[in-house]
């Protein structure tokens, strides 16, 4: 179930998005159908004739689940499953299912059990009432009891605090790691972009480190670092991080907040972009939106428009004063491109290392002062 967008490209991308995600998550697209509202519904989200007509499509297409591109509230969710009498599940919990299946480390684990757990927190909409009344002393009925949802809370917040604190201690390890890193003087990269956009095939072409990457959306989640070779004298290290998508629920994002210090932290992102994809434009502004909500805004980029091979375009890196942010034409799957890309980050290296030469030559150098220098020189 798609809502419309303002356009009808829009749509049909959102249409298309939504169907990856449904794959990425282990589901067979039976039928689809579109909507456009000006406001959602209070009760179903949809109106009472859209919501027959999914139900006439559900039967038609024998399907067992319905799926909504939009974030709906826990009682449109259930009063939707009441109607239909199917399980429904909206675009933020689609995406933590995909997060789950796909999360291999210990870490990754952690982060995305923690969202889910806060998403369902606001999800506990229903109580049973098995443990409205108990048994007092002597065989007397006592007052009312705990309820149900009660005790799933406060099940749920003594995991999440569980979560929270191993978060913790993994994010101290992280940061020392990064330290250890400045110390030795190491240029910092970080791959951004939205899913699907190439980053893990590209962290592959750059440092050989054969990371699973697949056409799919959230092929991978945990982060991964390596060395990588740009230049002599320039030592690099070069990190994976999860993608961006529209709509990320913000519980993900708070989950993941200390593995996205990575690109927080890092001196250099590299924003990969899908150049085939038609929507590109709006996923650039996604992943800047993104960037921006978690404090890596100002951090300096270079635009990876990945994927020429599919437009049959030729490697090319722009840059100067008539451009914002340079930007590099390569293909990770083919090469095509990767010897300028190494060049445009060993640049960029060598740029933020002079400007720390710079720095500390200020810091350590003052100023030539004739007031108090002294009038002649003996030697």
């Amino acid at each position: 179930m798609a809502v419309g967008r303002s356009s009808a490209a829009d749509s049909r991308d959102a249409l298309l998005e939504l169907q990856q995600l449904a794959e990425s998550a282990g589901y067979t697209v039976r039928a689809c159908v579109s909507a456009r509202r000006d406001k959602p519904e209070p009760r179903l989200f949809v109106g009472a004739g859209k919501a027959e007509e999914i139900c006439a499509q559900l039967k038609a297409a024998d399907a067992g689940i319905v799926l909504f591109d939009v974030a709906l509230t826990p009682a449109q969710q259930r009063n939707l499953e009441q109607a239909l009498k199917v399980p429904v599940l909206d675009r933020s919990t689609l995406i933590l299912d995909i997060f789950a299946r796909r999360a291999k480390s210990r870490e990754g684990k952690l982060q995305v059990e923690l969202a889910q757990l806060e998403h369902l927190s606001t999800r506990l909409v229903r109580g049973w009432t098995h443990l409205e009344r108990q048994r007092g002393g002597l065989s007397k009925t006592g007052g009312p009891g705990e309820k149900q949802i009660e005790l799933d809370r406060r099940m749920i917040a003594s995991r999440v605090k569980l979560l929270r604190d191993r978060l913790k201690t993994l994010a101290k390890q992280r940061h020392t790691q990064r330290r250890s890193r400045a110390r030795r003087d190491v240029f910092s990269v970080s791959l951004v972009g939205y899913t699907n956009a190439g980053k893990s095939t590209l962290f592959n072409a750059l440092t050989r480190a054969g990371t699973y990457a697949a056409d799919q959306l959230f092929a991978t989640l945990d982060t991964t670092s390596r060395r990588c070779f740009v230049a002599p004298n320039v030592e690099v290290v070069l990190s994976d991080t999860v993608g961006f998508i529209r709509g990320l629920p913000h519980q993900l994002v708070e989950a993941f907040k200390s593995t996205l210090e990575e690109t927080v932290e890092a001196d250099l992102l590299l924003h990969v972009v899908d150049a085939a994809a038609p929507a590109r434009e709006a996923q650039i502004e996604e992943v800047q939106r993104v960037l921006d909500g978690i404090g890596a805004g100002d951090v300096p980029q270079l635009m990876v428009y990945n994927k020429i091979d599919l437009l049959d375009r030729a490697a090319e890196v722009v840059e100067g004063a008539h451009v914002t942010i340079p930007r590099v034409f390569a293909s990770a799957a083919t090469g095509k491109g990767i010897d300028g890309l190494r060049e445009a980050i060993a640049q960029q290296a060598r740029l933020a290392r002079s400007q720390v030469g710079a720095t500390e030559h200020e810091r350590f150098e003052p100023e030539f002062d004739p007031r108090t220098a002294p009038s002649s020189i003996s030697l």
